[in-house]
């Protein structure tokens, strides 16, 4: 059997490299064979080098246009002292994306939906439109100074058009979710050149896990992406450490206290882009109006140090380049987490993903400061300390341990760095995780009301509904019928339960016949009711529920069946589940979701 399907598979291959292939062929191509999934994720890397090339050109010749600077130069780290441009440029970024935000209210109602959150609830489907507008507020916001990052735009590009792509194919819930892991893995490897990294970030933060099935079109996705941005681009995302020394024992106790140290800090973080957020809405300020505000404040900070300007790529470089004071370095950190709380709190587009990254190198420079006073057999250098730091706040804000322990191998190229990194790193997720419990995206997840910790595919078992599992054919008793009543209209064997309404339909409760039968005493000899049989009158399920809230009802009511009503104000009964039933389907599912995830089909 195995001999067949591999000559079938061998010639669909020699089929589709005709040219007379049908896009219906490529279709069964991609959606049968895992050498089709993997030709997906080839196509969607190239399609997320391309969106991270576009887009930072793009962001570039804003950057050129708005501050004059020159093609060689990054914002952050340009001499733009004396300039009104970095005054006024994040004033009118905000009122551009105040304009937009108006636009979008009148023809946008529906919330956009990022990668993580299309992973985690909805199989991978995004729309590619809100993409390609977010991509555009992104741009707007990083273009005229705000202190965001692009990445947040790349990885929404390239997932939407990743997604656009498995739709189009008809791929299968699991494979849908791997290709928009591919088209974020594509644009972190892009735009750090970095594709160990970038597939890493696809797996933690995008997918939610880690399966065989999933590594080659993912880790290809960003090999290919990372090629195609190299090659066209040019550009590289790398960091001269210079000179160390050996990696002594001593070395990690500093860094797992840093590691901390950077947990704290990302927590007040997240915290103050919350509070920002909050403020801005609980003022009478109207929305559009918002980043407008919030760019008068960024512009008010660039007057002081341009490098909070942006995501910080050309301050990052030019401060592990230099040595600076320790009271400079605080300043600008304390400069650079205002306007980056101010900028995605009053509405700029962004990510934090480059921002922690440059925030964590310098709070690991103030620390290299402190270090030879508490520690005084350590061997590294500041710009060690700035690395491990970097990789510390960014894995207490963006998540992914593994994914910044990859990015400080990749931009370092030593392993003995990356380990003390690892050390660092893992303390800090600890950290937050027991203190605080949330990433900067779940957090936001949290304050919109959602329960979703991560891209685990969750979305599934939301759809296993109530309504999808009950059954309408529900047999009903009024409540003022006499007991020889129902027994008349429910005779033994011939059903296991009968839900009590009254005259409106209105659930009162729920008999079960053998226990009316099997009673030792005649209640209706003076005309009695039921009402002494009636059991769970405040207990019933609700179409909207899922199978697992429905789950925990039938344990908590240690009943084997329990009616189904519209809502809790008219309880109307619209059918009713068994708990067997219940299981069996959430069984069934689960299995189905494993089978999907190890590559069974």
């Amino acid at each position: 059997m195995p001999d067949v399907l591999k000559s079938l598979t061998l010639a669909r291959v020699k089929r589709l490299a005709r040219k007379s292939v049908t896009f219906s062929e490529w279709r069964i191509f991609a959606r049968r064979s895992e050498i089709g999934l993997l030709v997906a994720g080839i196509v969607v890397g190239l399609t997320s080098g391309l969106a991270v090339i576009a887009m930072s050109f793009i962001s570039l010749q804003l950057h050129k246009l708005i501050f004059g600077i020159s093609e060689y130069e990054r914002v952050s780290s340009a001499d733009l002292k004396g300039q009104i441009a970095i005054l006024m440029a994040p004033i009118v970024g905000g009122l551009l994306l105040g304009l937009l935000m108006m636009g979008l209210a009148l023809w946008r109602k529906k919330a956009m939906v990022d990668p993580i959150e299309a992973n985690a609830l909805h199989g991978g489907r995004m729309s590619l439109t809100d993409s390609i507008v977010v991509a555009v507020q992104n741009l707007v916001s990083n273009g005229f100074g705000a202190s965001v990052g692009l990445e947040a735009g790349y990885t929404q590009l390239a997932s939407g058009l990743a997604s656009k792509i498995g739709v189009k194919l008809k791929l299968r819930r699991n494979d849908l979710r791997t290709l928009l892991g591919c088209g974020a893995a594509g644009a972190i490897a892009a735009a750090f050149n970095a594709p160990l990294t970038g597939a890493f970030y696809a797996f933690e933060l995008i997918i939610g896990s880690y399966t065989i099935a999933s590594l080659t079109p993912v880790v290809v996705s960003a090999l290919v992406a990372n090629l195609v941005t190299r090659l066209l681009w040019g550009e590289e995302f790398t960091i001269d450490i210079g000179a160390f020394g050996d990696v002594v024992p001593g070395d990690y106790v500093p860094a797992i206290l840093l590691g901390a140290l950077c947990a704290g800090v990302a927590i007040l973080i997240m915290k103050g882009v919350s509070l920002t957020e909050e403020i801005a809405r609980k003022s009478d300020i109207p929305a559009p109006l918002r980043p407008a505000i919030g760019g008068v404040v960024v512009g008010l900070l660039a007057t002081i140090s341009p490098q909070v300007l942006s995501g910080g790529h050309g301050a990052l470089h030019l401060n592990l380049a230099h040595a600076t004071p320790i009271a400079m370095l605080i300043g600008l950190f304390l400069m650079k987490s205002i306007a980056t709380a101010v900028s995605i709190g009053s509405g700029f587009r962004g990510g934090l993903f480059f921002a922690s990254l440059f925030m964590g190198a310098l709070l690991g420079k103030v620390f290299a400061g402190v270090v030879p006073y508490v520690f005084g057999d350590t061997t590294l250098t500041p710009v060690i300390y700035a690395v491990v730091g970097m990789s510390s706040l960014a894995v207490a804000i963006i998540g992914g341990p593994l994914t910044m322990t990859f990015l400080a191998l990749e931009i370092t190229g030593d392993f003995p760095i990356t380990t003390l990194v690892l050390a660092a790193v893992i303390t800090s997720s600890l950290v937050v995780r027991t203190t605080f419990g949330y990433s900067f995206a779940t957090w936001r997840f949290h304050l919109r009301g959602e329960s979703i910790r991560s891209a685990h595919d969750v979305g599934w078992i939301r759809n296993l509904t109530v309504g999808r599992l009950m059954r309408p054919d529900v047999r009903t008793i009024n409540a003022k019928a006499t007991l020889d009543e129902l027994k008349a209209e429910f005779p033994l064997g011939s059903a296991q339960r009968a839900i009590v309404v009254d005259d409106n339909n209105r659930y009162g409760g729920v008999i079960l016949i053998p226990e009316v039968y099997a009673s030792p005493v005649e209640k209706d000899a003076a005309g009695k009711g039921i009402e002494d049989y009636i059991k769970l009158p405040n207990d019933f399920l609700q179409p909207n529920m899922n199978a697992r809230q429905a789950a925990t009802l039938f344990d908590k009511t240690e009943s084997d069946a329990l009616a189904v009503c519209n809502n809790l104000i008219e309880r109307r009964v619209v059918g009713v589940l068994t708990e067997s039933y219940t299981l069996r389907r959430y069984s069934e599912e689960l299995d189905r979701r494993r089978r999907e995830a190890s590559g069974e089909f």
